[in-house]
């Protein structure tokens, strides 16, 4: 026992990371690779299955092995992680027919949309799948699919997500965990956690979906092709796993009722872990990995995206002067920003630079930089673009807060959590208090302690709480500047609204 260890893998939007855990939460090695994902049109985001999703879980598999100099049969159990929810179809022989259409980013399904909540009824929807119909949910894009690409719609025998395609690839079972099912909305009937038949084949035949399961059962064995493939030995328990979003929450040890995730990526994402299920037009309720508990999602489109934009777009001094003092452009731009004063000069950032996922679910919306003039820097706009997200953040809690009990405490992970001005501006909005895990790996970590419980060696989350997920550090709010943005928070609520419809003429233009 005291030699075994877990494998966790999570395959994100712009990397896959990967590590190899002891028992008791040690990190024995780690790797990161990095990726892309295509944008063939405006609104539009896809990722290659193979060359991305498969490809880098074996190169990680094997590095981390090489990397720990272990006995591959040391490895007790993995457990994967992906985006979700992604569109994937294959073929008679499980091969993929094309790029996976991913999740709320991909915003092409605007009018399959519209035409499954006129068929459905947008009510029998939210009733029958705890959710509204967005750009997150799978079905519109199948739907899409079916009508733009015929040929290959023709062709496919299968629809799966990110961790079910890499479930079959490591296992030879299609399994979709609870959790990521009710985001196949609207699919799926998350009262009974099943197939709705009849809503299904309005799109596609019910056999091309996989059967669902608890994200820690085991969805089976590593196969002797897999074994090949990835280093890791034939017979390892497999998890049947699930999003990257729950993960990291298990990896912040987020996972008591009240604990709220902030997920600070590419995207932001939030996970409140309910003692009911809650369901909220506007957000995504689910399930959690095992009976017992529930949880209420939502997520912004845009914000390590944001960032990133600004930095390769607006900062090339910065991006310039990195480079000459082996520094990151990030920590130059938060430098500058830090010596502005909270509220940015009186500058505003609607951060839907992508459309906006939660709660407005508007493909449509168009980021904003408002209140402009020549006093402004780019450290008053990169300010903006940090606190425009931190109101953003805001918004999406007190919807949470309409139909689930106030976050009994956040916990901070993921890239951006390693931007201590990011994460103090976001606790001065919210007015709340946030606790930053002492492992901040991300998903992979959650995933490595999932792979225990389905292998059978961890019964619930104590050891998680006890030794995997300690905190290291704690943010608490600046209630002075925590008044400042209440006045500018309600500035901010009412841009959106004022500026809504000419958004939509300008998409329309």
């Amino acid at each position: 026992m005291d030699d075994q260890l877990l494998l966790g893998i999570d395959i994100g939007t712009s990397s896959s990371k990967g590590v190899l855990v002891t028992l008791d939460g040690r990190i024995v090695a780690e790797q990161t690779v990095a990726h892309s994902f295509a944008m063939p049109q405006p609104g539009w985001a896809e990722q290659d299955a193979e060359a991305v999703w498969w490809s880098d879980f074996c190169i990680i598999s094997r590095a981390l092995i090489q990397q720990a100099g272990i006995d591959p049969a040391q490895i007790a159990g993995l457990a994967c992680s992906a985006i979700a929810p992604t569109m994937l179809p294959l073929d008679k022989d499980y091969r993929p027919l094309r790029p996976a259409i991913l999740y709320g980013i991909d915003t092409r399904a605007s009018q399959e949309i519209a035409e499954l909540n006129a068929a459905l009824g947008e009510a029998a929807i939210f009733a029958r799948a705890g959710q509204s119909l967005s750009a997150q949910s799978v079905g519109p894009k199948a739907l899409w699919y079916r009508k733009n690409e015929p040929a290959l719609f023709a062709r496919t025998r299968k629809i799966v997500t990110a961790t079910s395609y890499l479930v079959f690839r490591l296992t030879g079972r299609f399994a979709l965990d609870n959790y990521v099912a009710p985001y196949f909305s609207p699919f799926f009937d998350v009262g009974r956690l099943a197939w709705h038949k009849d809503w299904v084949e309005r799109v596609c035949p019910l056999e091309w979906l996989a059967e669902t399961a608890w994200s820690t059962e085991q969805a089976g064995m590593v196969t002797a092709r897999a074994a090949q493939e990835t280093g890791v030995p034939a017979g390892t328990p497999v998890a049947v796993g699930t999003a990257d979003a729950l993960a990291e929450a298990v990896a912040a040890g987020a996972v008591a009722i009240g604990d709220m995730m902030v997920m600070y990526g590419t995207t932001l994402f939030l996970i409140q872990t309910t003692a009911q299920f809650s369901a909220h037009r506007d957000l995504w309720a689910s399930v959690h990995l095992q009976p017992g508990s529930a949880i209420l999602a939502a997520g912004m489109s845009t914000a390590g995206a944001l960032l990133g934009w600004f930095r390769d777009e607006l900062a090339g001094e910065e991006r310039m002067l990195a480079g000459e003092q082996g520094e990151n452009a990030f920590a130059l731009l938060a430098e500058r920003a830090a010596q502005v004063p909270a509220g940015a000069g009186g500058l505003l950032t609607l951060p839907y630079f992508s459309g906006e996922r939660s709660p407005i679910n508007d493909p449509q919306a168009k980021g904003v930089f408002f209140g402009l003039t020549l006093s402004h820097s780019r450290a008053h706009l990169y300010r903006s673009c940090l606190e425009g997200i931190a109101f953003g953040l805001r918004h999406n809690i007190e919807a949470m807060g309409e139909v689930a009990a106030q976050p009994r405490r956040l916990v901070a992970i993921g890239g951006g959590a390693r931007q201590a001005l990011w994460l103090q501006i976001c606790s001065d909005v919210t007015g709340l208090t946030q606790d930053m895990p002492a492992q901040t790996i991300g998903a992979a970590y959650g995933d490595a302690y999932i792979a225990g419980m389905a292998a059978g060696i961890f019964d619930d989350f104590s050891p998680l709480r006890q030794e995997w997920a300690r905190v290291q550090r704690r943010i608490q709010p600046n209630m002075q500047n925590k008044a400042l943005y209440d006045d500018l928070y309600a500035v901010y609520r009412a841009l959106y609204a004022d500026s809504k419809q000419h958004m939509r003429r300008l998409s329309r233009i």
